[in-house]
């Protein structure tokens, strides 16, 4: 902004001073001309008399001298001829005496009694004025004399004038980019300050608020609302950040008290009342699940987590060998299948939970006898497809809203477990999106993450060949998560 605001400051001034040099130097050359034409026209009026005068007294001998010393102190030509156009003196000699020139437009109109002014070429290719006067008495006309001055003293002034022009503008500009700097400067401080506050902010700290007691008034009421709602935000995200800490810990006992004194009605009741107790301990958990995944994603939105590189070939084949003893008690295989996909960008622990509640899904309705494929496409994209039911298009606009469950759905499920991967796909710069597996059925979970760098593998079956979860005993290193 700095850049931009100096460039207009000198983008004004530059209009300014162009508006205002380029007249006046006009106007000076025009002015010059001017004078210098003038001035060349009453020499060559003085002269054309005393010419006129030297003719009429028949003193022709003095006529060269005249034109001589004229020539020798301006650097002028000077040329008299007599009334018939004979030339009786040339100061610069380059026509011989005697010569007619009342050819000569000028010399012909000046020997009619009329004056003449005009800028032709001279002999060395520049610009000349050119003055004829009739030397006359009344109407007696004796002669007439030209006096040809070069126009490079005009020029010259012209020339040295426009140059005094440009370093003044230059000057001027200078003077004016330094102080449109210090302004800029002044100006655009309380905005740096507070562009960094506001990244501090995102990132959930905000170690350096900025200074509401310097630069213009605007921005100083701006950094100082700023400073209030960041205070303000602080204070309500360390509440909400305590409030889901201390309710994760108040919450957990009394849920697990109810449910323990549910369990020890059984014997005192009724054989016929068991099922409805069943049932109520099944709600009692399902409660405590939930409260466990509004908490979960409280603390999720709650924290600001960078991304970091993570190997998703590696945590996929954890993930899948950790789900392998569940899967085989329900008679579901799950395979991974696929190149391998490297390394890709993900929160601390997102990609384990995004796996855990893809497969946990995907395994609630898979029926016996069929396969859970986790599918690496290229791209860095990761493809969680079931052999389930499906879901309608509708039904999987709506799957990432919280609490929702499906109308025909007979499951135990919070309706928090999608939106948790979403926004743990979210917040790792990814995208997630539901689609039809096949046009029978099945449900095609598909997770688009960054990739780190594109790795190329080569040989061997890792990357290539399926990977059969279900053929093998792998040691896994910790239990399959909960999902909600």
């Amino acid at each position: 902004m700095t850049r931009r605001l100096l460039l207009s400051y000198l983008a004004l001034a530059l209009l300014v001073l162009v508006g205002l040099e380029i007249p006046l130097g006009y106007f000076y050359a025009r002015g010059e001309e001017s004078r210098f034409s003038q001035g060349v026209e009453r020499d060559a009026s003085m002269l054309a008399e005393v010419a006129e005068e030297n003719i009429e007294k028949h003193n022709l001998e003095a006529l060269p001298e005249l034109a001589r010393e004229y020539a020798d102190d301006t650097g002028a030509r000077v040329v008299v001829v007599d009334r018939d156009g004979r030339l009786l003196t040339d100061s610069a000699g380059t026509a011989a005496t005697g010569a007619d020139l009342s050819g000569q437009p000028d010399i012909a109109a000046a020997l009619r009694n009329k004056a003449t002014t005009a800028t032709r070429k001279n002999a060395r290719g520049g610009d000349a004025l050119a003055v004829t006067m009739p030397g006359s008495s009344g109407t007696t006309i004796r002669g007439a004399l030209q006096v040809t001055y070069p126009m490079t003293m005009v020029t010259d002034r012209e020339r040295h004038i426009w140059l005094a022009l440009v370093v003044a503008g230059t000057c001027v500009l200078a003077a004016v980019a330094l102080v449109a700097f210090a302004l800029a400067r002044w100006i655009t401080r309380p905005l740096r300050t507070l562009e960094r506050a506001t990244t501090q902010l995102a990132d959930g700290h905000l170690d350096n608020p900025p200074d509401a007691a310097t630069g213009p008034p605007e921005l100083r009421r701006l950094a100082a609302s700023f400073n209030h709602t960041a205070t303000r935000l602080q204070h309500l995200l360390q509440a909400q950040h305590g409030f889901a800490s201390e309710a994760s810990h108040q919450l957990k006992t009394p849920l697990a008290s109810l449910r323990l004194r549910l369990e020890n009605f059984e014997p005192y009741l009724d054989l016929r009342a068991h099922a409805s107790l069943e049932e109520t301990i099944e709600e009692v958990e399902r409660l405590s699940r939930m409260v466990h995944g509004l908490l979960a994603l409280a603390r999720l939105e709650n924290t600001a987590t960078t991304p970091e590189p993570v190997d998703l070939d590696a945590v996929l084949a954890d993930r899948a060998a950790t789900w392998e003893s569940l899967a085989c008690e329900q008679h579901v295989t799950v395979a991974v299948t696929g190149p391998g996909a490297g390394r890709v960008w993900a929160i601390p622990g997102a990609l384990e939970q995004i796996i855990d509640n893809l497969i946990a899904n995907a395994l609630r309705v898979s029926p016996p006898g069929t396969t859970i494929t986790l599918y690496r496409a290229p791209g860095a994209e990761l493809h969680v497809i079931d052999q389930g039911p499906g879901m309608p298009p509708a039904d999987r606009e709506r799957a990432f809203d919280r609490f929702w469950r499906a109308s025909d759905s007979h499951h135990d499920g919070t309706g928090l477990g999608l939106p948790i991967v979403r926004h743990l796909v979210h917040a790792s710069g990814g995208q997630i999106t539901l689609n039809a597996a096949t046009a029978s059925g099945g449900l095609d979970a598909r997770v688009r993450l960054p990739p780190v760098e594109r790795e190329r593998r080569s040989g061997g079956a890792t990357g290539r060949a399926a990977h059969r979860v279900g053929r093998r005993t792998p040691t896994p290193r910790s239990g399959p998560r909960t999902p909600v």
